[in-house]
Formats: structure tokens, sequence, C-alpha cells
């Protein structure tokens, strides 16, 4: 079996390890507009030795923004100030991907420590949206969404390939669509939040719909040679919601549609689950989608030790595992693993002394 280290290759693309750095939300943009910020917090994770660094959620529009201080990509202008961060990137021997996402009725809030639910209009909020209308905010201090209409479904398919053919300019070479975590593409999944009575609602198969329409619009303009991921929520943790099953059921087709890797995450759509978290919790989701839907996994969720995450590889459980909060506590974490896992990995030859003994550079 592969171990941590050891390159994973997706399509035209070969990843130098196993570990990724998990779209973080770091709420500093001005207009969606990357920054400083981005670059050293991005770019130190690629110095740190990570195989993959997904970007934070990134809005495919104006209105899908968790907060007014997301990142965006849904203007050309946009697009330089990610690529002077890809390339920063690349040359560090890390590959760059950006996680495409629209908040649906989980938009228009304040970024942590700026507040608390919706931000009122005259503050810069904006309209949101869901599958079905107000009733069915996130939360009671939520903003209250308006039904997406047929055109509003058009309009969002139309804004997440946009994005991807924005993030192909800016150097990406792995692009990740985001339907977890209570947003909008898992608000459409979820019957809990989804009571639409057309054929985007009512049926798994009429509630998938806009996720296999919106991967399927991403892999037409991504190219062949390229790594599509998809972020699913591999369950709701509340009875009657999207369930582990369909996760599985959902991966499969998303593998025929060109999906390359399914990132299994849980959670999100309702703030009163309950969740049983402890190390790895999640890791168990993605071990049953990779073994029966067949398509590669991404581990994430309290991954924190390398021991635990060479050992999801080793054991088949996953392909790729995710750190979070992790690499927030240290950049580095993946040559200090290397070293705790007696494996090689190249180090920057700016830091090369301070390398164990026989490293080389990168």
């Amino acid at each position: 079996m592969p171990h941590l280290f050891e390159p994973l290759t997706l399509r035209g693309l070969t990843l130098p390890n196993r570990i990724a750095v998990s779209p973080m939300c770091e709420y500093s943009a001005e207009d969606g507009f990357a920054n400083d910020w981005h670059l050293v917090h991005l770019g130190s994770r690629a110095v740190g030795g990570a195989g993959l660094v997904l970007f934070e959620a990134t809005a495919v529009s104006p209105e899908g923004r968790i907060s007014p201080q997301d990142l965006g990509l849904w203007r050309d202008e946009q697009i330089d100030p990610l690529a002077r961060i890809v390339r920063f990137i690349d040359d560090q021997g890390s590959v760059a991907g950006i996680q495409l996402a629209h908040a649906g009725r989980k938009a228009s809030t304040w970024a942590p420590g700026a507040g608390d639910g919706a931000v009122p209009p005259d503050q810069g909020g904006w309209d949101v949206v869901a599958p079905s209308p107000s009733p069915l905010p996130f939360a009671g201090h939520y903003p209250h969404p308006h039904e997406l209409d047929r055109d509003g479904i058009a309009a969002v398919i139309d804004d997440f390939a946009a994005a991807a053919r924005r993030a192909l300019r800016a150097g990406f070479r792995v692009v990740e669509v985001h339907a977890a975590h209570g947003y909008l593409l898992h608000q459409f999944l979820s019957p809990l939040s989804n009571q639409r009575g057309d054929e985007y609602g009512g049926s798994f198969e009429n509630r998938t719909r806009l996720v296999r329409e919106v991967v399927a619009a991403v892999r037409e303009v991504w190219p062949e040679q390229l790594p599509l991921l998809v972020r699913l929520s591999a369950t709701d943790w509340v009875d009657g919601g999207w369930s582990a099953q369909d996760t599985v059921k959902l991966s499969q087709t998303l593998k025929a549609l060109g999906a390359d890797l399914i990132d299994v995450s849980s959670g999100g759509m309702v703030p009163d689950a309950r969740i049983p978290v402890g190390p790895g919790y999640q890791t168990p989701f993605a071990a049953r989608v990779r073994q029966e839907s067949g398509v590669a996994v991404g581990a994430v969720g309290l991954i924190t030790a390398p021991a635990q995450a060479d050992h999801i590889i080793r054991t088949g459980q996953a392909d790729l595992v995710l750190l979070a909060r992790e690499l927030l506590r240290d950049p580095y974490w993946p040559l200090h693993a290397a070293e705790a896992l007696r494996q090689s990995t190249p180090w920057p030859r700016q830091y090369l002394r301070a390398a164990p003994h026989g490293s080389r550079a990168r």
C-alpha cells in the first residue's frame, strides 16, 4: 500500500505527497480580491511541504460569499492577485488548487469576530438565495432566503463554469466544487433544506440534479488532463437528512461525470446537529465512499498526528489526507511529519541548514 509521502497521480497531474491543505476561510479579502495575507498564509503551507494547497471557499458570484471578506472569482480582475500566489506555490514544488463555492442561505453573514448573523443591507448585506423560500433560514439570526427560480439556477451553473475558466487562467491545476457544509449545493442535496416541488426537489435524482449539472459544467471547461474534486458532507448527522448511503450513490454518479476525487467531510446543514467529534471522526465515511463507489477520496477532520495520517493512507481508508487546524498551528507539519515517519522529503533550499541530515533541496 502507498504511504503518506508517496506521490498521488490524478489524471495527468502528480502530487508530490498525499498531504493537502484543506480549504479554510480567512475572511481577509476586500471585494473578493486576494492580498498579501493570502500569499503569506497559503505560501507558507507550500514552503512547509504540503503536496496540495487548496485555497479557501472562493465565491463564484458576489451573492455567493459567506461574508463580505470572502475570496471571489466572479470577475476577470480577480485573476492576477490569485495568479501571483499560484506562481509562488508552484515554485515550492506544491500544487495549487481552488475550491469554488456558493453559500446560498448561509451568505451575507458577519465574519467571525465582526458580528453575529446577518449583515444588514445598510452595512453591505445582500439578498440571499436557497432551494426553498424564507421560512427556511439556516438559523434564526441568519438571512431569510429567496427561492431560486429556473433562471437563477441556470445562472449559478454558469457562474461555477465561468469561475473555473478564470481559475485555469490564474494557473490553478486542481479545482474543487464545494457541495458540503450547508452551502448552496449541499442545500439542494438535503431534504432538510430542499422542499421544492419541481425537477430540482423531492426525489434523490431531483435533489442531486444541480450538483450533477455544476460538476458537468465545470468538467466541460476544465482541461481533460487536470483533476476535478468535489467536497461532500457525508451526512447531515440528523435523521431524515442527507446520509452516507446518499453520498456513496452520488459519488458513483460524479465519478462517471468526471470527478476524480471526493473530499469527504460532514455536517453543516443545521446548527444543532449532534456530531461525535473525535480524532479522525469523518475518516470512516471516506473509507466507505472509496470502497463502495470506487472513486479516490480525501479524508478530513481532526487528523493531527503523522502516524495517524500515515495509517489512513497505508490502510487504504483514503488516498489523500486534508489538514486544516493542525496546519494553522504548524505550517511546516509535512516537514516535521516526514522526519517523524523517517521518510525523505525535500526542504526549501533556504531552510536546508535546519533540515535533517541527508535532506535534499527542492
